[in-house]
């Protein structure tokens, strides 16, 4: 039995004393350092030399920078374009060393001293490259986000063709490879067009082809 004179406290009256008590407490304690932010210099960065449409130029990047993101925010050539950015869609197809690749699955360090052509090198609205030319002939293009991946893969395919380079659907690996509609599709399957301008695009790289015989 409690005694006479103790006061009575429940246990949500001891619950609430409690909290009130510890926050009181923590709100005096001194604050926790908050964790210091990377220094700039501990980003790594690395200098890259290469020839992007015939001249020279000088980065320093950090050694994480894709060539794709190299071209368009450090040297500022947007023609290249950033679609899936997981190596699916070919918008961002560029030619290295006479070889296309997708800019966004190689880091630009990688590339040291190498031959870049992007769309901008190919040609210019007042001297167009002849795949361009035949590209507008053709309407090979509709909204035009994919445009300078498919060209500069188109320039390429008809290399790889001239050069005996066989695809998937090449029935002698061996032999020649022949120009026809159905070895053009394949190599360029790489290269999604979501506007369907595909069989537009094949005209217009078998008319360049044509000239080239």
């Amino acid at each position: 039995m409690d005694s006479p004179g103790t006061p009575l406290i429940s246990r949500r009256d001891a619950l609430i004393a409690g909290a009130a008590a510890a926050a009181a407490v923590s709100s005096t304690a001194p604050a926790a350092a908050a964790p210091a932010p990377a220094s700039a210099a501990a980003v790594p960065l690395m200098k890259l030399s290469l020839s992007v449409n015939g001249q020279a130029r000088t980065l320093e990047l950090d050694t994480r920078v894709t060539l794709l993101d190299a071209l368009r925010e450090h040297l500022r050539l947007t023609g290249t374009k950033k679609g899936c950015d997981h190596g699916q869609c070919g918008a961002c197809t560029v030619i290295v060393d006479g070889r296309r690749i997708n800019a966004c699955l190689t880091l630009a360090v990688m590339h040291e001293g190498a031959q870049v052509t992007t769309i901008e090198g190919l040609g210019t609205p007042q001297r167009m490259h002849p795949m361009q030319a035949a590209f507008v002939k053709h309407d090979g293009y509709q909204c035009g986000y994919c445009t300078p991946g498919q060209i500069c893969s188109a320039v390429s395919v008809l290399d790889e063709i001239k050069r005996g380079v066989p695809s998937h659907v090449s029935a002698d690996l061996t032999a020649r490879p022949l120009l026809s509609a159905e070895e053009l599709r394949e190599r360029m399957s790489g290269n999604i067009c979501r506007c369907g301008a595909y069989s537009n695009i094949v005209d217009a790289m078998t008319e360049v082809a044509g000239s080239r015989t």
